[in-house]
This record gives C-alpha cells, sequence and structure tokens, in this order.
C-alpha cells in the first residue's frame, strides 16, 4: 500500500501545482495580482479539500512522527476528508461538469481534483484507515468544515461581487435559491457521511 498512497499522494499534487500554475499564469497575462491569485486559489472548496486529502496522503507515506501526522491521520479526521472529497467529485459532476469543456492542463487538473483523487482517497481510506471508531456524532464535526466554507464563500462574493461557484451565486440566483442549492448539498453530505459511518462498522479494520 505505500506504493499506492505515496502514487495517490503525487496525483494530488500534480493537480493542484496545475491548477495554481494556471490560474498564476491567467492573472499575470492581465498584469493582475499574483497574490490574490493564490488567495483565489485557496478559496474554492474543492482545493482546500484535495490539500487536506493530499496532507493525508502525505503523512500517511511519511512514517516519521510528528504533531501533524498524529492529528490528519485520526479515524475520524482522515473519513471526514473521505466525506468531503466525495462531496467535491459528486457535485463537479452533476452541478458543473456539463457547464464547460475544459482542453489541455485544464482538462489534466480538472480530472485529478474531481475524479481521481475522490476515488484514489476513497481506495485509501478503505484500506488503510483503521476501522470501528466512528459514531454518528462525528457528522456533526465533520459538518462544520462545509458550513464554514459557505459562509465565507458568500461573504467573499458579497464583498468582491465573485463567486466561486454559480450555484451559490447570490447575485444571479438570489438568497432563497442558493440556500436551497446549499441545502441539497448539505443533504448529499450527510449521506455520504452516513455512508461512511455505516462502512466503517462492517468493513474489518487494516491490519498495520
Amino acid at each position: 500500500m505505500k506504493v499506492y498512497v505515496a502514487g495517490a499522494a503525487l496525483a494530488g499534487w500534480v493537480g493542484l501545482v496545475i491548477q495554481q500554475y494556471l490560474i498564476f499564469y491567467s492573472r499575470w497575462s492581465v498584469d493582475a495580482s499574483l497574490l490574490g491569485g493564490l488567495v483565489g486559489f485557496f478559496s474554492f472548496f474543492t482545493v482546500l479539500t484535495n490539500t487536506l486529502a493530499v496532507v493525508v496522503l502525505s503523512y500517511a507515506w511519511v512514517t516519521r512522527p510528528s504533531a501533524g501526522r498524529r492529528f490528519f491521520l485520526q479515524p475520524v479526521v482522515s473519513s471526514g476528508i473521505a466525506v468531503s472529497i466525495l462531496v467535491v467529485g459528486l457535485a463537479y459532476n452533476l452541478l458543473l461538469r456539463h457547464l464547460w469543456s475544459p482542453q489541455g492542463l485544464q482538462f489534466i487538473t480538472d480530472e485529478l481534483l474531481h475524479d481521481v483523487m475522490p476515488l484514489l482517497f476513497f481506495g485509501y481510506w478503505w484500506r488503510c484507515v483503521p476501522k470501528g471508531t466512528l459514531r454518528l456524532k462525528h457528522i456533526g464535526l465533520w459538518l462544520i468544515y462545509p458550513a464554514v466554507y459557505f459562509a465565507y464563500a458568500l461573504l467573499r462574493g458579497d464583498w468582491l461581487g465573485q463567486y466561486q461557484y454559480p450555484f451559490i451565486d447570490v447575485d444571479t440566483l438570489g438568497y432563497p435559491q442558493v440556500l436551497v442549492n446549499a441545502g441539497g448539498i448539505l443533504a448529499g453530505f450527510v449521506v455520504i457521511a452516513l455512508v461512511i459511518v455505516g462502512l466503517d462498522k462492517i468493513v474489518k479494520s487494516p491490519q498495520g
């Protein structure tokens, strides 16, 4: 599994690096702030969640003890990230994929971050994360992350007039529809979380 974990981490890092390069290049070509590009890069739920996933995978590959490794490799933390990255993949394919047709490097990074990484990280969770410790109460903890992101995305969008995802674009849709959309995604998040908790109870814990 060491090779699998290393390959999964590499795929995630490559996807993130390409995406950051494309954002920097786009802003550099129009003399826009590169710092603004960096902030914008980390304002996407996809990027934040993939970053969390590759951090977990990197810590799992490097065995040197550290406080960060102990934190991120806790089953409750790794499982919460698994739920979030599965939501990333499903939300993109159901809500966003039909809106554009990326080409070249953008196509590669889109596939890596939205399709490849959710599958690879779920495979890591299935094979490597200790099972039998998750409880329903953990779903409430996992919900804090998307809830905080949603609040940030709305505040950022109101301030800059630019929303990172079309289904939360208040200027176009209005708050009632945005809240309905967010509620639907939240419901999907809870369903996936329930599946992960259920699998945790029936899947045999991997042997170290």
